[in-house]
Formats: structure tokens, C-alpha cells, sequence
């Protein structure tokens, strides 16, 4: 495996940054083969096309358009996308969703490196996933409840849309999530991952559950809610007072 590379291209619009990308890469992940630059979509989109890549390190925010405008321009071809970004909460929550691979600036070595060996494990694997496709649809949607939530379970990634999604139950190092068609999803992520990346009118309500409230049916005063699944989850007192605030 040590002749393996992985070919990639860096779309990035500071010089500056390109640099330090390329060192870092050359110096601590050396399965990368950097085939070619670009410093905003004009750039970006034709070199894609044109290399082929199977990894894209790509800026977030650029001249003339974005990284989501990249992806769309280039929806036909299957590459790994690693993000790179200066913090935002939409666009981190954004990228959670869809379980993107993405690197805060300024670049930690060790994230990289660990970013770079999933994309790998993902491309010796043959996994034909499509995650940029469902990154772009989830950038166009209005409507919050449509986005989908790419889920990885132990067998591969599941795609739901948030609005099909009841409740949420910790189980030690996974999360169960229980969907509207009756089904259960077990999904290797902690609970605290998705507090962190579901928006209202998703809402932690125990140490151990997070539901979607639109499927509220009832609230018990004795400190338990039931759910339109029939299923009856305990509201715990540190989260009573905001969740009762919703339904006022």
C-alpha cells in the first residue's frame, strides 16, 4: 500500500493558505498527490472536470461563488470533498448534517491527518456514496425540515430527512433514532453530536433523549411527554423549563 495515492487537487483563494496545505500534506500525508491548484469557482470548476480528482481540499468562501457552488457545477463527478473553513455555525452545522469531512483554519496537523486517512479508507473501500450530492441539495433547501441527515451506522450511512426523524435515545457510544415509519436506526455517533447539529423543533429534553416536537402529543405534568409514536419520554428538570417555553 505504501506506492497508493490519492488524487486531489487544493481550491483555495489565499496563496498563503495553499502553502501551508501543501507542506503539511507533503510532510504528514504523503498518500496525497496534489495534482493541481485553483483560487475561486472559474478556476476550480474546469480543473475538476478536467483532472478528475479523488479528493477535493475545498474553501469554503471564495471569489465568485462558494464551495456548494463547486460542488453543483460538478454533481456529475464522484470525488471526497474535505472543507476548509474559518469558523461559522451554519456552515459547520450544515456540514455536520451531511457528515462532511471538514477542517477548521487555522489547520490543526493532527485533524488533517485524520481527515485524510478516513478519505482514504473510503476510496480503498470502493464506497460509492454520493455525499456531495446530498451537501448540495441540503444547501438549496429552505426548509429546514426537508434536509436530509446523513446517519453512519454500522453498516454504511443512512440518508433521512430531519422532519421523518420522532426522537433521539443515547445508547452508550451510538444513538438510536427512531423514525415515522416505525423503523429504528442505530447510528455511531454520541447524542451530544447530534444536540449540536439538530435545530428546533428538535429539543434535548434528558440527558439521555432528544425529540422532534412537532410530534408532541401530549405533556404529562408528572414530567413525561408522549409522543405520537405512543412512545413516553421523561422531561428532566434541567431542560422542563425550555421545553415547556416552546408551547407557550
Amino acid at each position: 500500500m505504501t506506492n497508493f495515492k490519492i488524487k486531489s487537487i487544493i481550491v483555495e483563494d489565499e496563496k498563503a493558505a495553499r502553502e501551508v496545505l501543501k507542506n503539511y500534506l507533503q510532510k504528514y500525508c504523503p498518500q496525497v498527490e496534489i495534482l493541481g491548484e485553483a483560487e475561486n469557482i472559474n478556476e476550480a470548476v474546469p480543473l475538476i472536470k478536467s483532472v478528475e480528482p479523488q479528493l477535493v481540499f475545498l474553501d469554503v468562501e471564495m471569489p465568485f461563488g462558494n464551495a456548494f457552488d463547486v460542488l453543483d457545477a460538478c454533481k456529475e463527478l464522484h470525488f471526497e470533498t474535505i472543507f476548509v473553513t474559518a469558523f461559522s455555525e451554519y456552515s459547520l452545522q450544515a456540514l455536520n448534517q451531511s457528515a462532511a469531512y471538514y477542517l477548521l483554519k487555522p489547520i490543526s496537523i493532527e485533524e488533517l491527518i485524520v481527515a485524510v486517512n478516513k478519505v482514504q479508507q473510503v476510496i480503498l473501500n470502493q464506497e460509492v456514496f454520493n455525499r456531495n450530492k446530498i451537501i448540495v441539495e441540503n444547501f438549496k433547501e429552505s426548509k429546514p425540515e426537508k434536509t436530509q441527515v446523513i446517519l453512519p451506522t454500522l453498516e454504511g450511512f443512512e440518508v433521512v430527512k430531519m422532519e421523518d426523524i420522532v426522537r433521539l435515545r443515547g445508547n452508550g457510544n451510538f444513538t438510536d433514532i427512531y423514525l415515522s415509519n416505525g423503523s429504528k436506526k442505530m447510528v455511531c455517533r454520541f447524542l451530544k453530536h447530534f444536540s449540536e447539529i439538530l435545530p428546533f423543533p428538535f429539543m434535548r429534553v434528558h440527558k439521555s433523549h432528544i425529540i422532534n416536537s412537532t410530534f408532541v402529543k401530549n405533556y404529562n405534568k408528572g414530567g413525561y411527554v408522549t409522543l405520537f409514536d405512543n412512545s413516553e419520554i421523561e422531561i428532566s428538570t434541567t431542560y422542563k423549563d425550555d421545553f415547556l417555553k416552546k408551547f407557550r
